[in-house]
């Protein structure tokens, strides 16, 4: 499986924000984020950090 998680940056903890990330997209404000169970959610902010061997995404607000 190739999915990762997403987790929210805050300080100096990481608030995980949705699991098996299978796509994401660029917007004006922030990125959409869809699981391959089809749900999306759009998150204020940018990537920080993707660390793909460990299926890791880093967003930051």
């Amino acid at each position: 499986m190739c999915e990762a998680n997403a987790y929210l940056v805050e300080g100096n903890d990481e608030k995980l924000i949705m699991e098996a990330v299978d796509t994401i997209e660029p917007d004006q404000d922030g990125v959409k984020l869809v699981n391959i169970f089809g749900e999306q959610k759009f998150v204020k902010g940018s990537i920080h950090a993707m660390f793909l061997v460990d299926h890791k995404i880093l967003l930051k607000a």
